[in-house]
C-alpha cells in the first residue's frame, strides 16, 4: 500500500486518466439523454485533460506541488464545455491545496480533492445534484473519511471511487430524465472514469497509447471571417450607418424593402430614435440616398468586400500555415469576440463589427485558450465575448482572469442573441451602458432550431426515433416530425407575435440554396406582410435552420 504519492508520481496518474477517458470518451457521450446531437461530454472531458498531459509531458516534476500547478495551469487554459470547466475547477483546488508539498499522503490528498470539490461548487451558480459535482463531492467527503482509518494516499483514492461508483449509480434516481432514460450523468462517469485509471499507477499498471479518440487540436482562431468562401461575391459594398430620425419619419420597413431591392445581408433595427442600417450592395450611395429620406445619417461606414476577400484570404492562408499566436496591443475602446461556426455565419457577425471568431459551437465547444487567444488578438482594451452557446459560457468566463485587458461575456446562448447583442452596441456610450443594453437585447429575441435526433429517445413528454426532426424553440423542444419545410413554417408561426416585425432564417451546411429559397416562398406565404424576412446562408453545422423572431 503507497503511503504517498510524489511528483512523478502524480504526473503517471495523470497520464493514465488521460488515456482512459480517451478510450471511454464514445460511451460517456453516449449517455447524453438528450435527443439533440450534442452528445460530447466524454470529448469535452478529454479535451481538456489531454492539455493537461502534453504540458506534463515536457517536465519532470520535481515535487508533487510542482505535477499539481502544471496539471491545473493547463486544465485552466484547455477547459472545453461545462465538465471541462468543472474537472479544471478540481483539479485548481487540488493544486491550491498541495501547493509547497514535495509528497502527499492520505490525508493531505483528500483535503486537496475536498478543496477541489469547493472550487467546482463556487464557480456554478444553481449546483444540481445527480452530476459530476455529486459524484465528486461524496467521494472527496469519503476520501477525507477514509485518511482517518488509514493514511495512505492509496487507500484514500480506493475508498473515494469505492464511494464515486456508488454515487454515480445513483444519479438515475436524483435526475428525474436520467431515471427516464435509464442511465447515470456522463459528467460523473467522466470523473471515475478518470479516477479509476488513476488508481491503476499504484498497481503496475502501464500507460498505453488509444486506440484511437480526441484530438486537442486548438480551435482555428480568425482575425477576421472570409466573407465568401468562393470569392464570388455578388454585391461588392458592405455599408453601414445609423439613421437619426426626423419628425414623422416614414416606416423603416419601407428602406428595408428598398435595400432588400438592391443588395443583400440587409439588416434594419429601429427604435424611436434612430435606425440601425448593414446591407451588401453595388451602389452604396444609392443606400445613402434612400436612407436620407429618413434622417440625418452617423457612424457610416463603406468597405470594399472584394478588397477584403482577398486579404482575408491571404490571412487564412498564413493561419493554416502557421498556427502561431501573435497577440496585438489595444488601440481602441471596445472589441469584440464571437463563437460561430460556418462561413456564413462568421461572416455575419464579421459584418456586424466582430474583430475575431473562434470556429465553434454545438458539438465543437473550443477551449478556454481557443477563447483567450481570439481576446488577445482583439486591439481592444475592453473585449465584449458572445459565446453563443450555453455550454460554451463556462469556458469564456475562464479566460475573464487570464487575459491581459478587460473581459466581458454576455450570456449569449444562441446565435440570434449574439446578433441582437452585436446590434445594440453603441460606441458612444460606456461600458457600463453598453453591458446594460446589450444584456437587455437577448430577452428581445426568440430563437428556434431545427435539427436531427442523434438516438431513440423518451423526452418531456415525445417519443423521439432516432433521425426524425426536433423542433427547439429558446432551448426547450417544442415538438417533433419529419418533414422539414412543415417543421420550419409551424416553429416560426409559434414564435411570430402581433408585435413581431423580423425574422431572419439562417440556413445550415445540409440545405442548398434552392431548398432555402423554396422554404423562404413558403414562409412568405404563410407569415402576415407586416413580418419582413431574411434568408442568410450560415453554413452552420448539427442546424438545419437556425430562426430569429424580433
Amino acid at each position: 500500500m503507497h503511503d504517498t504519492i510524489n511528483g512523478a508520481m502524480f504526473k503517471e496518474m495523470l497520464l493514465f486518466g488521460t488515456v482512459s477517458i480517451a478510450q471511454a470518451q464514445q460511451a460517456i457521450n453516449d449517455l447524453n439523454v438528450f435527443p439533440v446531437p450534442d452528445g460530447d461530454t466524454g470529448t469535452n472531458m478529454s479535451l481538456t485533460i489531454q492539455t493537461a498531459a502534453q504540458e506534463l509531458k515536457k517536465i519532470e516534476p520535481a515535487t508533487v506541488d510542482q505535477a499539481a500547478s502544471v496539471t491545473a495551469s493547463a486544465l485552466l487554459r484547455g477547459a472545453r464545455g461545462n465538465s471541462g470547466v468543472i474537472l479544471s475547477l478540481l483539479f485548481r483546488g487540488i493544486a491550491k491545496e498541495l501547493k509547497g508539498c514535495k509528497e502527499a499522503d492520505g490525508a493531505a490528498f483528500a483535503a486537496a480533492l475536498q478543496e477541489g470539490v469547493a472550487a467546482a461548487y463556487n464557480a456554478v451558480m444553481k449546483p444540481a445534484e445527480g452530476t459530476i459535482l455529486t459524484v465528486s463531492r461524496l467521494a472527496a467527503e469519503r476520501a477525507v473519511n477514509a485518511a482517518e482509518e488509514h493514511n495512505s494516499v492509496e487507500y484514500v483514492i480506493e475508498q473515494a471511487i469505492a464511494q464515486g461508483e456508488i454515487t454515480l449509480a445513483q444519479t438515475t434516481d436524483m435526475n428525474p430524465v436520467l431515471k427516464k432514460a435509464g442511465v447515470v450523468d456522463a459528467g460523473g462517469k467522466g470523473f471515475t472514469v478518470i479516477f479509476t485509471a488513476m488508481l491503476q499507477v499504484f498497481k503496475g499498471g502501464e500507460v498505453v497509447k488509444p486506440a484511437g479518440g480526441a484530438s486537442a487540436k486548438p480551435a482555428q482562431v480568425k482575425r477576421t471571417a472570409v466573407a465568401e468562401a468562393s470569392g464570388d461575391i455578388k454585391f461588392a459594398y458592405c455599408t453601414e450607418y445609423i439613421v437619426n430620425k426626423k419628425k414623422n419619419a416614414d416606416n423603416p420597413l419601407k428602406l428595408r424593402a428598398y435595400l432588400e431591392s438592391i443588395g443583400d445581408c440587409v439588416v434594419v433595427v429601429d427604435d424611436e430614435d434612430i435606425i440601425k442600417v448593414h446591407v451588401h450592395s453595388n451602389h452604396p450611395g444609392n443606400a445613402i440616398e434612400e436612407a436620407l429620406k429618413f434622417g440625418m445619417l452617423t457612424n457610416l461606414k463603406i468597405e470594399n468586400m472584394k478588397e477584403q476577400h482577398s486579404a482575408q484570404v491571404l490571412e487564412a492562408e498564413q493561419l493554416e500555415e502557421d498556427d502561431t499566436y501573435v497577440p496585438v496591443d489595444p488601440q481602441m475602446p471596445y472589441g469584440f469576440v464571437a463563437v460561430a461556426a460556418g462561413a456564413g455565419m462568421q461572416a455575419l457577425f464579421q459584418d456586424l463589427g466582430v474583430n475575431s471568431v473562434v470556429t465553434g459551437g454545438q458539438t465543437m465547444n473550443p477551449s478556454t485558450e481557443d477563447i483567450l487567444k481570439a481576446i488577445h488578438a482583439t486591439p481592444a482594451e475592453t473585449v465584449f465575448v458572445l459565446p453563443n452557446n450555453k455550454n460554451i459560457i463556462m469556458a469564456a468566463e475562464q479566460a475573464i482572469k487570464l487575459a491581459d485587458r478587460r473581459v466581458c461575456v454576455l450570456q449569449t446562448r444562441t446565435i440570434p442573441q449574439g446578433i441582437s447583442a452585436m446590434l445594440a452596441f453603441d460606441p458612444d456610450k460606456s461600458f457600463s451602458e453598453n453591458r446594460v443594453s446589450m444584456t437587455k437585447a437577448l430577452d428581445k429575441v426568440q430563437t428556434g432550431q431545427i435539427t436531427f435526433a442523434a438516438r431513440d429517445s423518451d423526452f418531456d413528454g415525445h417519443n423521439i426515433k432516432a433521425g426524425e426532426l426536433l423542433a427547439m424553440e429558446n432551448g426547450k423542444l417544442a415538438f417533433v416530425d419529419k418533414d422539414l419545410n412543415r417543421v420550419l413554417v409551424k416553429l416560426t408561426k409559434s414564435m411570430v407575435r402581433k408585435d413581431s416585425s423580423f425574422v431572419t432564417v439562417l440556413y445550415g451546411a445540409d440545405i442548398s440554396d434552392d431548398q432555402a429559397a423554396e422554404a423562404y416562398e413558403l414562409l412568405r406565404s404563410k407569415l402576415s406582410d407586416n413580418v419582413e424576412i431574411n434568408l442568410i446562408n450560415g453554413g452552420q453545422p448539427v442546424y438545419y435552420y437556425i430562426v430569429s423572431v424580433e
